[in-house]
């Protein structure tokens, strides 16, 4: 159901590409459908167990079988609530050029893609559902056709058409030298024959390929594409595109490739560390609102990452839990950034200032994201970091966890600036005020809705409910818990996965 009505809603939309108000209507009834499924799936994954659907009928390792565990069930709910606001954001801000040049689709099809991502139990389906929300991105990341788009698609298109070459090949050797692409199966296989020789090089290959998708370390396409395109779909490529590669790097490390916990591990804890101290030298040196968001976004992943790296109880669950966390904070700091954005008409905090006085609410909810961003209890991402770091006390990598949290100061140094010179200091002409904006000597500032009246109230109240999930995790940090231990247990035993796939 996660794919299939996202999917029935892209293709309605299509064959109503001339009329806006019904490619809305299909939309928002999809996704707010997609939330309940999801709350669904969840409860049914605590209640009963691991659920699997063999599609039509061929039982696992024969066909393809799409598998909920309660680590891909939280992400399936995260994505849909995400999925949500930022489509009804884009009803106030992404403008009817853009609609009427099938934004709504691709919108769609991407979280086709990214649900399937996330419930497929094979690997070459992995690679289908990566196709789906890839070839759906290059079309939003265009979208408008503005120079600085049109700029940066090409690279964008040209490295993960090169990630995916290198993804074919890398199944290819590995069917070759196992004979399977069901997870469950090549779990079984890999234990048999040993994780080592071929299948520690093919293990390497997909860790690149994984990487480069996710911005592990291998994130220098990452800023550029990321900081071009409108903030609400800024927003959907931050908080789903990056975490879809670390569900992958996640997924095959402790369900086929997890023999081997001290080369690759320590390998990915590196790769980790340093994406973190490289996306935070470049939050700091950045004066452009986007392009330090964006490399906070580098910065988050290198911390999921050293969780996983851990090996161990703490650090697995800390990842998850941050995982979850980090997918609803970043999406929420670009949208709010896109506020900012869209009533000064400039990205470049130099002329930014003033709009605590025009957006109190908005300023306030940036200046708590921030701190949630940054750990600081009881916001949603203090439990998450606090596990993190006792798995990497656990795991005997002192250096590396001190350094993740000086990495995380710096994260909070970098967005607490653009709180401070963006809503404090003297007031700025907002470019709805036509004559004073005509008239500012100031370097020319870029308009982001063009296409669009700005409609700040739409767009606070669309951030606002992302903001509410920021407060309810940190409170209910307890109860939701429970849920990312029992997602923890599958990835900590792969027997549970196993079985359940495999009906052994």
């Amino acid at each position: 159901m996660p794919l299939l009505i996202p999917l029935l809603a892209a293709v309605l939309q299509i064959f109503g590409m001339r009329n806006v108000p019904i490619q809305r209507w299909l939309g928002g009834i999809a996704v707010i459908a997609n939330v309940g499924v999801a709350v669904w799936i969840v409860i049914s994954v605590r209640m009963e167990g691991i659920q699997t659907l063999a599609m039509g009928g061929w039982a696992a390792p024969y066909g393809i079988v799409f598998v909920a565990d309660m680590f891909a069930a939280l992400l399936v709910l995260t994505t849909s609530i995400l999925g949500a606001v930022c489509l009804f954001y884009a009803f106030a801000s992404i403008g009817e050029e853009r609609e009427k040049h099938h934004f709504y689709p691709f919108f769609q099809f991407l979280l086709v893609g990214v649900y399937g991502s996330f419930l497929t139990g094979d690997l070459f389906n992995l690679f289908v559902c990566f196709e789906v929300m890839l070839v759906s991105s290059y079309a939003l990341i265009v979208l408008g056709g503005t120079k600085r788009q049109l700029q940066v698609t090409l690279k964008y298109i040209l490295i993960n058409i090169v990630s995916s070459s290198l993804f074919v090949a890398s199944m290819a050797y590995l069917y070759a030298a196992v004979g399977t692409l069901n997870m469950a199966h090549l779990s079984q296989r890999i234990s048999e024959a040993g994780q080592s020789g071929i299948l520690g090089v093919i293990a390497f290959l997909f860790l690149i390929v994984f990487g480069l998708k996710a911005g592990l370390f291998l994130f220098f396409w990452l800023p550029g594409s990321y900081a071009a395109p409108p903030s609400v779909i800024t927003a959907i490529f931050a908080g789903l595109l990056t975490k879809v590669g670390l569900y992958a790097i996640i997924r095959t490390f402790t369900l086929i490739f997890y023999h081997d916990t001290g080369f690759l591990y320590t390998l990915i804890g590196w790769m980790g560390i340093a994406s973190m101290v490289l996306g935070v030298i470049g939050a700091v040196a950045y004066r452009d609102v986007n392009k330090i968001l964006v490399y906070n976004v580098v910065a988050g992943v290198g911390l999921i990452a050293f969780g996983l790296a851990t090996a161990n109880s703490a650090g697995i669950e800390g990842a998850i839990f941050y995982m979850l966390h980090d997918m609803i904070v970043k999406a929420l700091l670009f949208l709010l950034a896109g506020i900012m954005i869209a009533a000064l008409g400039t990205t470049e905090l130099k002329h930014m200032s003033g709009l605590i006085k025009r957006y109190p609410f908005t300023g306030w909810m940036f200046f708590i994201t921030g701190l949630a961003l940054a750990g600081v209890p009881p916001l949603s991402g203090f439990v998450g970091k606090l596990l993190i770091v006792q798995g990497g006390m656990e795991r005997g990598w002192y250096t590396m966890t001190i350094i993740s949290l000086l990495a995380s100061l710096l994260m909070l140094y970098s967005v607490m600036r653009i709180f401070m010179l963006a809503f404090w200091g003297k007031d700025r002409a907002l470019i709805d005020d036509r004559a004073a904006f005509q008239d500012s000597p100031e370097v020319k500032r870029e308009v982001y809705h063009e296409w669009s009246p700005f409609r700040p109230r739409r767009l606070i109240g669309a951030s606002s409910v992302l903001f509410a999930f920021v407060i309810l995790i940190g409170l209910g940090a307890g109860w939701i818990e429970t849920f990312v231990a029992q997602a923890t247990d599958v990835l900590i035993d792969p027997t549970l996965y196993i079985q359940a796939v495999l009906k052994e």
